[in-house]
């Protein structure tokens, strides 16, 4: 699974600590420049996938044990790269619409 199968979820966790429903987008792409367009838009289609899931109730079919957490999604991108440029902007719109819409959101480096 990665950033490039946009229709797939990669992976769905439950954090004990904080409650929340983590799910991951596994990001192996790297940001140069000539990728970044490429890039940007596979995030954006994944992204719009894995909201798709949660708000459509699917990730309750799929995890009924979600049902039992305080329902605090968080979509998370573990990528191989630091995003530069392009990436970094689209990372910072992405934080704010969904912290605007109730989610979570973070990127984590491997």
């Amino acid at each position: 699974m990665s950033v490039e199968q946009t229709k797939i979820i990669d992976f769905v966790g439950f954090e004990k600590t904080t409650g929340s429903i983590v799910l991951t987008i596994s990001d192996h792409l790297d940001w140069s420049e000539n990728q970044q367009k490429n890039h940007i838009k596979l995030l954006q289609d994944k992204i719009n996938t894995y909201l798709s899931y949660i708000e459509g109730g699917q990730i309750f079919r799929d995890y009924p044990d979600a049902r039992n957490h305080r329902k605090i999604y968080v979509i998370s991108v573990v990528g191989k790269y630091n995003p530069e440029g392009d990436g970094i902007r689209f990372f910072d719109s992405v934080r704010e619409i969904l912290k605007h819409s109730g989610y979570g959101f973070r990127i984590e480096l491997l």
